[in-house]
């Protein structure tokens, strides 16, 4: 990818090296437990990458991590002051124009038009409504957001959803350049391999 087209990547530095530790932690529906107790940690500098089969919990641990009331045991700690940038894996909450998503968020709106452009949107698409976008589009949208926030951990969910091969090498790319603590979901499994420095499974 050309340097012109090249993402960016602003991260913050945390004065704790541990960001997260979670002993003996099981996500729980409806009074049901649906993984086995996990431990694990994760602290600056590392890309964890969470595995297990559907339905295990992955998507629920990254919402527990962001403060949402999900039911569980165990514990989990997360270092104080911590800025999070999330990527959902559900993109049917956009809506609106990527000027009103900027202006109700507090996000730069001319860098996150600038990422989207070189994510491959034409200008005219910058300006349509969001519902008008293609599921690849919507995630771009998602991507761009948590780019245009810096912060402390990364917390993407399934970020390669109907995403093109391009802009996939491009975020192989940036987290591989800009080496932001994260800690994502990927099915893809050559993705994890290229960019997760170690992996923690659900079962």
């Amino acid at each position: 990818v050309e340097t012109a087209e090249r993402l960016i990547i602003q991260t913050l530095k945390h004065p704790k090296n541990l960001l997260i530790e979670a002993r003996e932690l099981s996500v729980s529906y409806d009074g049901r437990t649906v993984n086995r107790p996990v431990s694990f940690t994760v602290a600056q500098g590392e890309r964890a990458a969470l595995i297990g089969r559907n339905g295990a919990g992955k998507s629920s641990v990254l919402k527990l991590i962001l403060g949402e009331a999900i039911g569980h045991s165990g514990t989990l700690s997360i270092a104080g002051n911590l800025t999070v940038s999330y990527v959902a894996q559900d993109t049917s909450f956009l809506c609106g124009t990527l000027r009103e998503l900027c202006r109700k968020e507090g996000l730069d709106e001319s860098l996150l038009k600038a990422i989207l452009r070189k994510l491959d949107f034409s200008r005219p698409q910058l300006e349509a409504p969001v519902e008008t976008y293609s599921g690849g589009q919507k995630k771009k949208v998602l991507i761009a957001r948590s780019l245009a926030r810096p912060a402390h951990l990364y917390l993407w969910d399934e970020p390669l959803n109907f995403i093109d091969v391009l802009s996939r090498i491009q975020i192989e790319e940036l987290i591989l350049a800009g080496k932001p603590t994260m800690l994502f979901v990927e099915h893809d499994a050559v993705f994890r391999e290229k960019i997760a420095t170690k992996t923690i499974g659900l079962e």
